[in-house]
């Protein structure tokens, strides 16, 4: 495979993945809350979501490094495709809560197979490929397509329920999710990295652990952005699934779930808009985590601003703030991304990167259930302002991690290059 190649396999898998993930994503929180669940039970359903992810990021970075990337792609989208069904079929039924918790933990299972992962993959197989130009560059790419598929998927997604009901995104997504798998089984090759078969489920995972600690935690730089990562995607995964209700009850329509979709839309459109602008911002910046710093606190400070805006009120503010704490996070996502994969060695990359999105969800599974109690006791707006004080907690440990002074840190403007 040529790096064009690679390119647009990584691509193609980044398009299928969040159009299929995003479907649901505008009206998740209505979903559960029209299958009796209350507040606090249905972001409690999604804390068991990220507990799921945690249980299994180890494993499933056993999977990746050992029996391949491609291998764990595939199981990834069997997994979510049939754990999205069951999820259905609790609306259906209107099951009990301990049903949605389990249910909610296998759909964690189907994600971890892809974290880590496909950036792995990706790479590894533009390194083997000759490809000369910088992982910003590509992620950046990456993040415009995930925000365009989306923008449609949200859409599609919220005009799907309000035309037809609640159940059928869910229907929608799981069979594209069998599309990839096929897709993913004709195109997808694991390409400058060579499976470690052989060593035993308990060898391979004393030795993932061993990798995870050493090149994770225990290196100074990556220990800090992981530490950060609770803060960082407890609040984000929560804030989002939050502004769905909100919005609804500011436009004074609890049908109205087209507009729900608009708080997923909204957060698409900025994802285009931050991949556009991470490659030229990182040229204009000596260090990376410069980029990571201003974006989270501006971050935080936008997200209290929806918190006011919303118990003022205004719809309209809502959005354009929202969609301003979003564009933030879009921007800091792909440079993250390339700081983290500067840092972690080949052999060892889906591991750790796991091993990262593993820390991000612990912080789900403890913040999302906080603020849903924040929210059933004072509103969502409550809830919102002090999810931003929490998110910018998250800026002294990325500077412990710029004191580090990791050369991946360096920008190529550090390095001596001309700025774009």
């Amino acid at each position: 495979m040529t790096a064009a190649q690679v390119q647009r396999t990584y691509l193609t898998l980044v398009l299928g993945n969040t159009l299929a993930a995003s479907l649901i994503w505008g009206i998740n929180t209505l979903f559960l809350l029209d299958a009796g669940l209350s507040n606090a039970q249905a972001f409690a359903a999604n804390a068991f979501f990220t507990l799921g992810m945690i249980l299994f990021e180890i494993p499933t970075g056993v999977v990746a490094d050992t029996a391949g990337r491609r291998r764990s792609y595939l199981l990834g989208t069997l997994t979510l495709a049939g754990s999205t069904l069951l999820y259905w079929g609790l609306w259906v039924v209107e099951g009990p809560f301990w049903g949605w918790a389990l249910v909610s933990i296998l759909l964690g299972l189907g994600f971890t197979f892809f974290s880590g992962a496909v950036d792995a993959w990706l790479v590894d197989a533009l390194a083997a490929s000759g490809f000369a130009g910088t992982l910003d560059s590509v992620f950046g790419r990456g993040q415009i397509v995930a925000g365009a598929a989306m923008l449609a998927g949200s859409i599609a997604g919220g005009v799907l329920a309000q035309a037809s009901n609640l159940g059928v995104p869910f229907l929608l997504r799981a069979g594209i999710l069998v599309v990839m798998f096929l897709v993913a089984s004709a195109v997808m090759r694991d390409l400058g990295f060579t499976p470690a078969e052989g060593l035993g489920v308990r060898a391979s995972v004393r030795r993932t652990l061993r990798a995870s600690v050493h090149h994770g935690l225990g290196s100074p730089p990556v220990r800090w952005v992981m530490l950060a990562a609770p803060l960082q995607a407890g609040v984000g995964i929560y804030a989002f699934y939050a502004l769905q209700p909100l919005l609804l009850q500011l436009w004074g329509d609890p049908s109205a779930y087209a507009i729900a979709g608009a708080a997923a839309a909204v957060v698409a459109g900025s994802q285009i808009v931050g991949g556009l602008l991470a490659a030229p911002l990182t040229a204009r910046v000596a260090r990376r985590t410069t980029v990571l710093i201003v974006c989270g606190v501006g971050a935080a400070a936008l997200l209290v601003g929806v918190g006011v805006a919303g118990a003022a009120g205004t719809f309209w503010a809502v959005l354009a703030l929202a969609a301003g704490w979003a564009l933030l996070g879009a921007v800091a996502t792909p440079v993250q991304s390339a700081y983290l994969n500067g840092m972690i060695p080949s052999q060892q990359r889906a591991t750790v990167l796991s091993f990262a999105s593993l820390m991000g969800s612990g912080g789900g599974v403890v913040v999302q259930p906080a603020l849903g109690r924040v929210a059933d006791a004072a509103g969502y707006p409550a809830s919102l302002v002090v999810g931003g004080i929490i998110q910018v907690l998250a800026a002294p440990l990325l500077a412990l991690s710029r004191r580090a002074g990791h050369p991946a840190d360096r920008t190529a403007l550090a390095r001596g290059a001309p700025p774009a």
